[in-house]
């Protein structure tokens, strides 16, 4: 066998009893499921802005985010649910380099997967406790979600991901919205079927277990854009878009029609600084048309104290500065966050 068995790791319920969310915590995040879950049935009109790092790779810096963000929340409460991104694996390419904190806590050493875990929930426990924003996170893995299901009020499955059975049985099991990104290729169809599927229940094996979900009907879409066989992007975020998703959603008949539009990504073509200008755009067709209103319930936003993005590998790192994707710096995602609840 290529494999080298290295140690067992604890359990989830393990892991969760050495690192415990706390009272006042697990009914903030209580108050948020109930507030984000009524922005995807359509019993609230607030709107999302699921924001925050690339990657989450510093707890530090991680933790003073969200702590900004906390204070634009609580200015912004009206118009805006801000859902903080705390992205603890990294999906690559080629399957190289930096995987995430759960991989690599220090993203200068060797990988350690039990420490990644620790790492892991002590950064999302510290920055609800700390803020009351309970966070998003991406499942990449769908074993690692039994370690952190007390403290996440959202799940991105990713565009990479979105094909995968294991994925799809997993989200129809949880109870907070599920966004489910289109494939790389752009395919609108994958993204509903794979929709369909997390809204429906389901017999599987999880964990060890033979398992049944009843069936998510928070799953949702997410727009990233997609890439041509060229290479080249295309972005998915026009009126016209969002306008053909419309059509072919109310072709489903799925519960809660409901989508997020990625601003970055291939809908970007990883020019970060373009977020603002699609931003806007996403706004402008929410506007020009109120059936696309109904649909489109938020934004993804990848932002950091610092903009652009830094290499691995030199030993320094510029506090709050993403080491993956570029990001917003801190001074224009405020900015953002005003413009968005001013013409939400």
């Amino acid at each position: 066998m290529s494999f080298s068995m290295m140690k067992p790791l604890p359990s989830p319920s393990e892991i969760q009893e050495q690192y415990p969310l706390s009272a006042s915590a697990r009914k903030a995040k209580e108050a948020r499921d109930d507030a984000i879950r009524k922005v995807i049935t359509g019993e609230s009109d607030k709107f999302l802005v699921i924001i925050g790092p690339c990657s989450a790779d510093n707890e530090d810096s991680v933790c003073d985010y969200v702590n900004r963000l906390a204070k634009l929340q609580e200015k912004t409460a009206e118009k805006l649910i801000l859902i903080p991104r705390i992205y603890t694996n990294k999906p690559r390419t080629t399957g190289e380099g930096y995987k995430g904190i759960v991989h690599q806590p220090d993203p200068e050493k060797k990988p350690d997967l039990l420490q990644g875990l620790i790492a892991m929930r002590k950064m999302h426990i510290r920055a609800l406790e700390e803020t009351g924003l309970s966070a998003a996170d991406e499942m990449l893995y769908p074993d690692n979600w039994s370690y952190m299901s007390d403290f996440l009020s959202y799940v991105a499955i990713g565009a990479r991901s979105v094909e995968n059975q294991q994925h799809r049985l997993t989200g129809s099991g949880l109870d907070i919205p599920v966004g489910m990104k289109n494939p790389t290729s752009g395919d609108l169809s994958v993204m509903l079927n794979s929709i369909i599927a997390a809204q429906s229940g389901h017999t599987f094996i999880f964990r060890g277990q033979e398992t049944h979900s009843t069936g998510n009907p928070l799953a949702h879409a997410v727009l990233r854009g997609a890439t041509n066989k060229h290479g080249n992007a295309i972005p998915n975020y026009h009126y016209e878009d969002l306008e053909l998703l419309l059509e072919k959603y109310e072709k489903t008949g799925l519960k809660n029609p409901a989508a997020i539009v990625d601003t970055n990504h291939s809908n970007s073509n990883k020019k970060y600084e373009q977020q603002i200008r699609i931003t806007r755009e996403v706004l402008r067709s929410r506007h020009y048309d109120p059936r696309i209103r109904n649909l489109v319930k938020g934004l993804m936003i990848e932002s950091y104290l610092e903009p652009g993005a830094q290499k691995i590998g030199c030993g320094q790192h510029v506090y709050g500065k993403s080491i993956t994707d570029p990001c917003l710096g801190w001074d224009e995602s405020e900015r953002l966050v005003y413009e968005i609840a001013e013409l939400c």
